[in-house]
């Protein structure tokens, strides 16, 4: 069964950083395109980044500058550096396909306070 694990989020002030990093089991993670999404509360989920197979990127207006998305194939693994944190940043943080074609992880809790 695929399983996606979110890790490395919590709790910052604004302007400070945090680098989240998604671990899939398989070996499917090499083959797709894959993205951060988030989820703040009140408010549908939403895609922050994608990456390629070939590692071209693309952002979402509220990250684009501040995020940076990356992958290593060989560690089966998918981060985000999130810079210039913002309040508005709060969310849980998700890692899938895109499009998503898997059970959605746990999530990992990114809080920014003012």
């Amino acid at each position: 069964q695929v399983q996606l694990v979110e890790t490395g989020g919590g709790l910052v002030q604004a302007g400070g950083s945090l680098r989240l990093s998604c671990a899939a089991s398989g070996n499917f993670l090499r083959f797709n395109t894959m993205g951060w999404y988030r989820q703040a509360p009140d408010k549908k989920r939403e895609m922050v980044a994608i990456i390629s197979r070939g590692g071209s990127t693309l952002y979402a207006e509220s990250g684009e500058g501040r995020f940076t998305i990356s992958r290593d194939n060989a560690k089966k693994k998918v981060y985000l550096q999130m810079n210039s944190l913002k309040p508005e940043d709060t969310a849980v943080y998700y890692c899938n396909t895109v499009p998503t074609s898997y059970p959605w992880g746990q999530g990992t809790q990114v809080t920014v306070s003012s």
